[in-house]
Formats: C-alpha cells, sequence, structure tokens
C-alpha cells in the first residue's frame, strides 16, 4: 500500500466548504464523505478531510485554534506553471476565500497565499527546480 496524507480540518459549515472548494476546481472522495465529513483530494495520494468542529473535537482534547488570530498549520501545494497559481487565486477571491499574503516571486518559485472561508492558510506555487540558486 501506498502511504497517504490525510490532513485533518475543523470547518464551521460542511455544505459551504465542499461549495468553495468545488469551484477551486477540487473533487471529494464519496466514500468518506457524510454529513459530518468529507474528503478532499488534493493529489493522488494527498486529501484533506474537513470535519464539521463538533465532529473534529471527537479526535483530540485541544480546542480548536481561531484562525482569525492563530495559525494551526500551513498547506502548500504545487502546480505546474505561474499561470495556474494566479488562476488559483482569482477562483479563491471569486468563491469567497481572500488573498492573504503579498505575492512572492524568487524566479525559481513564484506563490500565492490565501484563507479558505475557515481562515486556513493555504500556499499555492510554482516551482522551476533546474533554476534552484545554489544556495537558498
Amino acid at each position: 500500500m501506498k502511504t497517504k496524507i490525510f490532513l485533518n480540518l475543523p470547518v464551521k459549515d460542511l455544505n459551504r466548504s465542499i461549495a468553495f472548494f468545488t469551484q477551486l476546481g477540487f473533487s471529494f472522495n464519496p466514500k468518506f464523505t457524510d454529513d459530518k465529513a468529507t474528503c478532499l483530494i488534493i493529489g493522488e495520494n494527498i486529501n484533506a478531510m474537513l470535519l464539521v468542529e463538533e465532529f473534529y473535537k471527537t479526535f483530540t482534547n485541544k480546542q480548536i485554534c481561531n484562525t482569525a488570530t492563530t495559525s494551526e498549520v500551513l498547506i502548500s501545494i504545487s502546480v505546474e506553471t505561474r499561470e495556474e497559481v494566479d488562476e488559483m487565486i482569482e477562483k479563491v477571491v471569486k468563491a469567497g476565500g481572500s488573498e492573504y499574503m503579498k505575492t512572492q516571486d524568487y524566479g525559481w518559485m513564484y506563490h500565492r497565499t490565501f484563507l479558505d472561508i475557515d481562515g486556513h492558510h493555504w500556499e499555492i506555487f510554482f516551482m522551476d527546480e533546474s533554476q534552484i540558486p545554489d544556495q537558498v
């Protein structure tokens, strides 16, 4: 069995989160979807479980962080081109998310960040590994 990654993120409104990520072009695994959770497919072996906050709380004794003031995780996703980075941010804003930080362009790597509708921090980046300088 190949190793798979399942990030788990609390969400306030599951249907609203599904609509948001659908507008960004993502799909979901129906095997792991019900009224408490859904499995957002990020890549072949990378998924994010979006869990209604009350259900999320059954997996931890810790408080759910306030994403308006606290960073819990920074999720980075690579894409094939710089244009795809820009297209994703356009979709994010149109779907109700927000661009979060200033665009970073290092020549060999280009990235932009956004907050989803629950305040989770995402980065979308393009990287040309053949152009990475000897000392980064």
